[in-house]
């Protein structure tokens, strides 16, 4: 009987006191939650599988808005995931709007006898468990039964739906010139650089120094091909460039996607648009579906794709467009071997010397190799299997790596991004060895010296003129290894004004409202100023606007904005003003970028400034205006 199934007889047992929650200002019992249905999600961040079930979960909670909670039960496979702070990092880069905890002890995860990434349980009204699931696909089958729940206990008027109040960790996340950019890629053919801004859903292309040359994409999350201001992409990751044309992994998308720097369009090459929900099936064009592809590498006319979600390796031949499975079972794990019957897990970067593919292996800590020979095999060169990982130097026998995400080649060393462990390891793939080149292995952002230098889960790195580009994906920066001075500095960007679009998104800076001020009929002064926390300066030839206006007729500025050649040193800015008596609405608009002189971070804040002011005969002849620029670091 339904009715039975949905009433349920198992009582669902509650979270330990003392644990960490995020996106909450306090911790939750599962009684705060009684008249609601209740999905818990059992994940880890570092598992593709638990990323993909993302839009799901967003789905379900959309569609029942009111009437579920979905929390997030962290339980870390990696020793780097246990802490609160890199759950944070996790949440913001995913875009997970749902309360978690941090089951870092695996407390919550035993009472419930888990045992798999991911795994669900939902729970009723009533704090009874009615349903388990465990893998992907999950929107269809928790669906179906939410939506009979919320019927069944409505009818009885035991279900209380009531939006949940909750305090986002995106409030506080920083605004940075960059959002957790995935990898880097170096075109030594045109010297330039390839930033993946993945966060931004877009591509930017620099020189060595930083100078912005073009920018591939809207800003905007999704599909659309066409022009580079109307390119859609989500959460992008690795590139390969040549000749001006430019491969783009375009990761949760599932697409491979073509730019043309001659033309500057965008277009889709591989992929249905969805993911794969088979593995092994060969295909052409966008007639396949492809499962996360997170990273490219070109030899001749084959594009090679770690296919991070089926682990496997694919090719692509770039003048038929078919794609197919190339290396890997699509098993995963730590198998060597022929290339069709070996076991991969997350590949997630790669690289090749013409006649080998090195590639990282995440889930297994491993960077293994595959012959470009069809017939050739996949080798291990550093690391072991999904439970053995750590930060230990050494040959192969004993040296460990924590879930690596980026790798180059660059005459006969590989240099890879140790992602979990914050450094770059150098790694001799005929030595087999493995030694810490740069990063102390605490997480932060710290330039000098490569020993004292520190990183933030890099997860990409690229080689180009005698130094390593490493995109530092939590310090949403791209960090620069001199290999000849042994030192690590932050890439400063410079041409900034490439990165804004004539047609601006919806607006989403901050508004700053400010109390209501009093202003002299007549002639008056009005000065605005902005004020940099300590610390920090402006960009140097950096975009710097500000627009001002009152609502109506009651006070006229003398001179507009575009009349005034306005930058950092005209602050404070005193506008000379003419008003009759009344009240108005003054209207500042703002955009200034600006570094942190200590992590060399760099930032932009957008503010919209609105200030009441009444004009009398007894106001004030000069009105000041002080906004502080905001920074989150």
């Amino acid at each position: 009987m339904i009715d039975d199934f949905l009433e349920g007889n198992t009582n669902a047992p509650d979270f330990p006191e003392g644990m960490d929650w995020l996106n909450s200002d306090r911790a939750f019992a599962l009684k705060d939650f009684r008249g609601k249905m209740v999905l818990l999600d059992f994940w880890t961040f570092c598992c593709i599988n638990c990323m993909h079930v993302i839009p799901d979960l967003k789905k379900l909670e959309e569609k029942y808005d009111e009437e579920l909670v979905v929390i997030g039960v962290h339980s870390a496979k990696f020793t780097n995931e246990k802490g609160t702070e890199a759950i944070r990092q996790a949440i913001l880069r995913y875009g997970i709007e749902h309360p978690v905890v941090n089951d870092r002890d695996f407390k919550i995860w035993r009472k419930y006898g888990v045992s798999a990434w991911p795994s669900f349980v939902l729970i009723n009204p009533k704090g009874k468990i009615i349903g388990v699931h465990s893998g992907e696909g999950i929107y269809e089958p928790f669906d179906k039964i939410i939506g009979q729940a919320v019927e069944y206990f409505s009818a009885r008027g035991e279900l209380e739906p009531r939006p949940l109040k909750l305090d986002l960790e995106k409030a506080e996340m920083l605004n940075t010139l960059l959002s957790f950019p995935g990898k880097v890629k170096a075109d030594s053919a045109s010297g330039r650089l390839i930033i993946t801004d993945s966060n931004n859903d877009r591509i930017i292309i620099t020189d060595p120094d930083g100078r912005i040359f073009e920018v591939i994409g809207s800003g905007n999350n999704g599909q659309e091909d066409g022009s580079f201001e109307e390119a859609e992409f989500n959460r992008p990751q690795g590139t390969y460039m040549e000749d001006n044309i430019l491969y783009i992994a375009d990761t949760e998308n599932h697409l491979i996607r073509r730019a043309d720097l001659d033309n500057r369009t965008v277009e889709t090459i591989l992929g249905c648009g969805e993911q794969a929900d088979r593995y092994n099936i060969p295909g052409i064009g966008t007639d396949v579906c492809l499962n996360s592809p997170w990273d490219l590498v070109k030899v001749g006319d084959i594009l090679y794709i770690a296919m991070a979600g089926s682990h496997q390796l694919w090719t692509a031949d770039l003048n038929t467009l078919q794609a197919k499975p190339f290396a890997g079972s699509a098993r995963e794990a730590r198998i060597d071997g022929p290339l069709a019957e070996a076991a991969l897990a997350q590949p997630s970067g790669i690289a090749t010397d013409g006649r080998k593919l090195y590639f990282t292996d995440s889930e297994i800590s491993s960077i293994r190799s595959a012959d470009i020979d069809p017939d050739g095999e996949i080798r291990t060169i550093v690391g072991e299997d999904l439970f053995e990982y750590g930060d230990i130097d050494g040959d192969h026998t004993k040296a460990r790596l924590q879930h690596p995400l980026g790798i180059v080649y660059h005459d006969g060393i590989l240099y890879v991004a140790d992602t979990y462990n914050s450094k770059i390891k150098k790694i001799d793939p005929e030595k087999r060895t493995s030694y810490t080149y740069a990063g102390t292995g605490e997480p932060g952002h710290q330039d000098g010296r490569l020993n004292d230098a520190k990183f933030y889960e890099s997860g990409g790195i690229t080689y180009l003129n005698g130094k390593l580009y490493v995109a530092d994906v939590n310090n949403h920066a791209i960090r620069v290894i001199d290999t000849k001075a042994g030192t690590v500095s932050t890439l400063q960007f410079s041409n900034l004004e490439r990165l804004q679009r004539e047609e601006e998104a919806e607006f989403t800076g901050r508004i700053v409202e400010l109390p209501k001020q009093n202003l002299k009929a007549g002639d008056s002064k009005v000065i605005f100023n902005l004020r940099l926390p300590e610390g920090y300066k402006y960009i140097e030839n950096s975009p710097f606007s500000i627009d001002y206006k009152s609502d109506n007729g009651s006070l006229e500025f003398t001179q507009k904005p575009s009349e005034l050649n306005i930058s950092p040193k005209s602050l404070p800015l005193t506008l000379a003003t003419t008003g009759m008596p009344g009240t108005t609405e003054l209207d500042f608009d703002a955009v200034v970028y600006f570094c942190s002189d200590k992590s060399g971070v760099c930032m932009i804040d957008d503010i919209k400034v609105k200030v009441p002011v009444e004009i009398t005969e007894s106001g004030t002849s000069e009105l000041s205006i002080d906004v502080d620029i905001e920074a989150k670091d």
